[in-house]
């Protein structure tokens, strides 16, 4: 396999909710999967990230770029393996998996960093499903593309499941706008695998 130059991957400093965390960002505007989903019905179609990059968070998008183009392009050399001394970081706050070198590159990371756990947001389940075994400090998060269907359970090969519900959803939603960093329930192995969301409006 090619092995890419050494172009350094990216670290953001993540506010709002995801404020207190640090996250390995991609370009949701250029990502093929993401642009085909929000010509759905699915939540896709109202992405938070699409509409911030396109706007307020304009001038992060060569940034995420360049990480699209270092994590999908080649298997990540020693030198581009960013050293994370952060307990709990997130993969993806602004992205999704764009193949399979992406997801090994997001594996090798973890790996080369014990001491972290990393969560993993993705609505693809075939790229996942036909990667290898996941680092035991990666905690695997199916994104439920489905607005009008909870999922009660992870689907298989997933640690949890992330459910968004309109606002007018009567059920118990147990994301309730408070910052990651004070529930870590996302970035814990083990206890609630469930995650119910109401769906973010956009500004």
């Amino acid at each position: 396999m090619i092995i890419a130059t050494d172009r350094p991957v990216k670290i953001s400093t993540m506010s709002g909710k995801l404020q207190g965390f640090q996250a390995i960002n991609t370009n949701t505007l250029s990502n093929a999967f993401c642009g085909a989903m929000r010509t759905t019905d699915s939540i896709c179609a109202k992405c938070y990230s699409a509409a911030m990059l396109s706007g307020s968070r304009k001038n992060c998008v060569p940034a995420f770029e360049h990480n699209s183009e270092v994590l999908s392009g080649a298997l990540l050399t020693a030198r581009q393996i960013p050293v994370i001394n952060a307990r709990h970081f997130r993969f993806h706050g602004h992205g999704e998996l764009i193949n399979q070198i992406h997801l090994e590159n997001l594996y090798l990371i973890a790996e080369a960093n014990p001491g972290t756990t990393f969560a993993l947001w993705t609505k693809r389940q075939a790229v996942i499903r036909t990667g290898r075994q996941r680092p035991a400090n990666v905690i695997l998060i199916y994104s439920n593309p489905r607005l009008d269907r909870i999922m009660a359970r992870p689907p298989k090969a997933f640690d949890k499941v992330f459910n968004n519900v309109p606002k007018g959803y009567e059920g118990a939603a147990n994301c309730t706008g408070q910052k990651c960093v004070d529930c870590l329930a996302c970035y814990t192995h083990g206890g609630v695998d469930v995650i119910v969301e109401h769906v973010k409006v956009r500004h």
